[in-house]
């Protein structure tokens, strides 16, 4: 990580947040790769592995949600570019007590998609969360066990064309 302080882009000289001009840019080929997990019950893990949520297909569910918000993410970040996505790979890991999502985007332009493949993996995990609550939820309606953690960006690439 840089020491350097990096200029603002998204202000105004007067501090009103504005839309980056990235019309003089150059495109690129561009790929991010952002992950997160959800903490689950053993038994809601179970009941996801052998597709026995009574919402459906919880994994199904989720990756087509992805999908879309990472198609959509501009339209609900305010300073967000409209992209081209020319791809979405989602891969879900299971382990004993979480589901891990791993979301990659790739885009041909001029600003990065970093924010798509965020939207995408949160989108994804809000979903698993949504179609497991009534398995998650104890006898108070509370979710004491059910977590979402570890959002990150864990690639960025960027290369000429």
């Amino acid at each position: 990580m840089s020491d350097e302080p990096s200029e603002l882009t998204h202000t105004t000289p007067e501090g009103d947040a504005q839309m980056v001009d990235v019309g003089a840019k150059p495109d690129s080929a561009r790929r991010a790769v952002a992950r997160g997990t959800i903490r689950l019950r053993d038994s809601t893990v179970d009941a996801i592995r052998e597709d026995d949520i009574e919402k459906g297909d919880v994994l199904t569910t989720a990756r087509l949600g992805a999908i879309g918000a990472v198609k959509h993410t501009w339209e609900t970040i305010p300073l967000c570019h409209g992209i081209p996505i020319t791809n979405v790979e989602t891969d879900f890991a299971i382990d004993d007590d979480r589901v891990t999502l791993t979301v990659a985007v790739e885009t041909t332009g001029k600003t990065g998609c970093e924010m798509e493949a965020l939207q995408g993996v949160t989108t994804g995990l809000n979903i698993v969360w949504d179609m497991t609550k009534a398995a998650e939820k104890d006898r108070d309606g509370q979710y004491p066990d059910t977590e979402i953690e570890g959002v990150r960006v864990v690639a960025k690439e960027k290369r000429e064309l």
